[in-house]
């Protein structure tokens, strides 16, 4: 089983042969792995590279022929930006842009419009960290736009939100996690009306919620802040509870099918998580009966410990990958070990796992493809971008304490943050520009 497993019949309805409609692939249509490049490089492969207004650490959707990509501009990130690209050429199709209604210091150390958009046959949807919210049809025609902070209250976090919206068919869903009581909000993407509002504690995380399938039905699961719940699309109910799970602020669940999914957790920046996290990187099991449902650990991940990267599992095998760039595989069913294996850059984007293969998209621009299955084995790295290939971005203002000034120095670099999967190519997102990857060699 691959990311892409979501029983799509629960989500929206697929057309074509290219969509990726949410973050991390959430009801994405299935490429042929024949079809999808194993080798490029700047000199051939990388057919384009089409630069995007400001700055975004949201990943692309697809749609189609068309490419969908956030970002923020301005000192105060006064303009949010939502920009349609075309996925054969590169060129723009239409952009439009939105009055941020909370200004904030536009800063290394602060998201920058950080969630994905999610797309549909009829809408865009783009969210943004400051509540705002907009939907668009494919054209570019404005359908309806709210702030989401109005009804929930100001947002404030230290570091800004980084939770990306899911949806069904019907329905999106936006979690909001900061420093004051959050919520889990409902809305229907036809009118952006509210449909429901599950009030959540104070506590800073960056997961987004997910939609997992459980005996056939959705559930909605927010992974994050000391649990995980589960939690019905249509009323809001909760459905069942995880407890005694620590660090898991960063990684959103992926639906592996049958009710599974792998939780990541992280000891944190300061090791304050180190105790709980070492129990929490685990393949979790939603199951019903008479009483309900229960979630269950079936077996923890020792010593695997991610960054941004969500755990994947593919073809039998559940794979995790740390800041320091090392893989670690693990048997699915008996949890065991499989090897512990380094690559050449660290990840803060999600393993992409199909056919034969599992792409790590290191944060720097090399890609490692290795083999699915039990023997590590290098099949291609391919570098996406050289020294002067990508626009130039401005710096912005100094930080003002030598904390933020060492963060500003490694966040200023040119950093791969997700990529969207279409039939025969990958757009990967860096923070002013998209790049179109098919096959080539050297």
């Amino acid at each position: 089983m691959t990311l892409l497993c979501l029983l799509v019949t629960l989500l929206p309805p697929i057309s074509g042969d290219a969509n990726w409609p949410a973050f991390l692939g959430s009801g994405a249509s299935q490429p042929d792995v024949a079809d999808l490049p194993l080798k490029w490089s700047p000199k051939k492969g990388v057919e384009w590279i089409a630069e995007i207004e400001g700055h975004g650490q949201s990943s692309p959707v697809l749609w189609g022929d068309k490419v969908f990509v956030t970002s923020v501009s301005g000192k105060e990130k006064e303009q949010y930006h939502l920009s349609c690209i075309n996925a054969q050429s590169g060129e723009p199709q239409w952009s439009a842009s939105v009055t941020n209604s909370d200004p904030a210091a536009n800063s290394y150390y602060v998201s920058r419009a950080a969630p994905t958009p999610i797309v549909d046959a009829n809408r865009v949807i783009a969210f943004f960290e400051s509540g705002d919210c907009v939907c668009f049809a494919h054209d570019g025609e404005k359908r309806w736009q709210r702030n989401i902070a109005t009804e929930v209250g100001k947002v404030s976090a230290e570091f800004g939100l980084g939770a990306s919206p899911c949806q069904t068919a019907e329905t999106m869903f936006v979690l909001i996690e900061h420093d004051e009581p959050g919520s889990l909000i409902a809305i229907n993407k036809q009118t952006g009306n509210t449909l429901w509002k599950v009030d959540r504690p104070a506590g800073r995380s960056w997961s987004s919620p997910a939609i997992v399938a459980v005996a056939g039905a959705p559930h909605v699961v927010v992974s994050s802040s000391g649990s995980v719940l589960g939690f019905s699309p249509k009323t809001g109910k909760q459905l069942w509870q995880l407890d005694e799970i620590g660090g898991n602020t960063g990684c959103t669940p992926i639906d592996c099918g049958d009710g599974r999914f792998l939780v990541g957790a992280s000891p944190g920046r300061n090791g304050e998580n180190a105790g709980s996290a070492a129990q929490s990187n685990c393949l979790v099991q939603i199951s019903s009966g008479n009483d309900g449902f229960e979630a269950t650990k079936v077996w923890v991940a020792e010593r695997a410990f991610p960054s941004w990267a969500s755990p994947i599992i593919h073809e039998g095998f559940a794979y995790w990958v740390n800041r320091s760039g090392v893989v670690f595989c693990f048997d699915v069913t008996t949890g065991q070990s499989v090897y512990q294996q380094r690559l050449k850059q660290s990840c803060w984007a999600t393993p992409f796992g199909i056919g034969d293969r599992i792409y790590f998209f290191g944060k720097d621009g090399l890609t490692t493809v290795i083999a699915a299955g039990a023997e590590f084995k290098v099949l291609s790295e391919n570098t996406t971008w050289g020294k002067d290939d990508l626009p130039a971005e401005a710096p912005l203002g100094e930080e003002a304490t030598e904390e933020r000034r060492r963060a500003s120095a490694m966040f200023s670099k040119p950093t791969l943050y997700g990529y969207a999967v279409s039939a025969d190519a990958f757009y990967v997102r860096v923070g002013n520009a998209l790049i179109c990857c098919r096959e080539g060699t050297e």
